[in-house]
């Protein structure tokens, strides 16, 4: 007798499968947890930093993971004698409310209460349709290319 005919084998299919919009809605939560870590760190006048791992080559030539801190970029930024907060999902800005990429605030102790709103926003659902216009891949078009296709259409 086998080993393998001591096993009872079936087919099977996984179905598991996340909702893409609801692992959306998770990332961006994420995103804003952290940022609010970051403005913490902002109004101690500080750097947000988290550490990650990197693999790299040492003197000897063999790849060793090592540890690295990086600083988190803030969503929020001083201008034009006050603080605007954008909403990113990734490296894209989101339009929040459809057309604006950014709340403007007077201080940067209310940078909070707009994170907390954007946070409030992101796990009630309301920025899904933001979220899934800006996570869309957009058609890479060549310069020449553009102009082409318009020539072609006409």
């Amino acid at each position: 007798m086998t080993h393998l005919a001591k096993l009872t084998f079936k087919t099977v299919d996984r179905s598991s499968k996340r909702d893409p919009i609801i692992a959306r809605r998770d990332k961006l939560i994420a995103g804003l947890k952290e940022q609010k870590l970051v403005h913490t760190a902002a109004l101690n006048k500080q750097d947000h930093r988290v550490e990650r791992h990197k693999w790299m080559t040492n003197d000897m030539g063999e790849r060793v993971a090592v540890k690295a801190m990086r600083t988190v970029r803030p969503w929020f930024f001083a201008q034009d004698g006050g603080w605007y907060v954008q909403c990113r999902y990734g490296a894209r800005v989101i339009a929040a409310d459809g057309t604006n990429n950014a709340v403007f605030v007077k201080s940067l102790d209310e940078v909070a209460g707009v994170l907390d709103a954007f946070l409030n926003a992101a796990a009630a659902g309301e920025l899904d349709t933001a979220i899934t216009r800006v996570a869309e891949r957009q058609p890479r078009l060549k310069p020449g290319a553009a102009k082409a296709s318009a020539n072609a259409n006409a």
